[in-house]
């Protein structure tokens, strides 16, 4: 018996780790070597690729591709549709899986409905990306980040409220 949820239309491959108290929902596929923690919620049509790591109580909502490379530490938010890259030039006809490169989503951040996250950049500690936005570049602990390319609009606090 496991100490997570999953629906019966979700796919959990062998050597997958998922913490206490997860919830996975329809049509989801969590890939083996992805490491899941306590208490998250994983949205409809998800997928969690091997090497991915989500701290506890992160929420992904329906239709988000997490790729390799991505880890999102503790209380992160990924809203519905966004978007993970891994690779800077892709070509479905060179294999540049030794090219992936590393992304980072740190405590508490927010990245909103459609957002496109590029590889190889940091999401700040509590930050708030937009939904939409394209984030092409690091953004600090606290930003909030709008528009394509992503850009420093504002502040907000731990709770997502605006500040001057």
């Amino acid at each position: 018996m496991s100490n997570y949820q999953a629906h019966q239309t979700a796919i959990i491959d062998e050597g997958a780790e998922i913490g206490k108290g997860t919830k996975i929902w329809h049509f989801s596929h969590i890939m083996s070597g992805a490491v899941i923690g306590e208490n998250c919620n994983i949205g409809q049509n998800v997928v969690i690729s091997p090497k991915v790591s989500l701290g506890n109580n992160v929420k992904v909502q329906n239709n988000v591709s997490v790729y390799t490379g991505v880890t999102c530490e503790d209380g992160v938010f990924l809203g519905p549709g966004c978007v993970f890259t891994n690779i800077l030039t892709p070509r479905s006809f060179i294999s540049r899986k030794d090219e992936f490169k590393s992304t980072f989503v740190k405590r508490g951040a927010s990245i909103g409905a459609n957002a496109t996250i590029l590889c190889g950049i940091t999401i700040g500690e509590y930050a708030m990306v937009g939904a939409g936005a394209v984030v092409t570049k690091d953004a600090p602990p606290f930003a909030l980040i709008v528009g394509n390319p992503g850009r420093q609009v504002g502040a907000v606090d731990k709770e997502g409220n605006t500040v001057s």
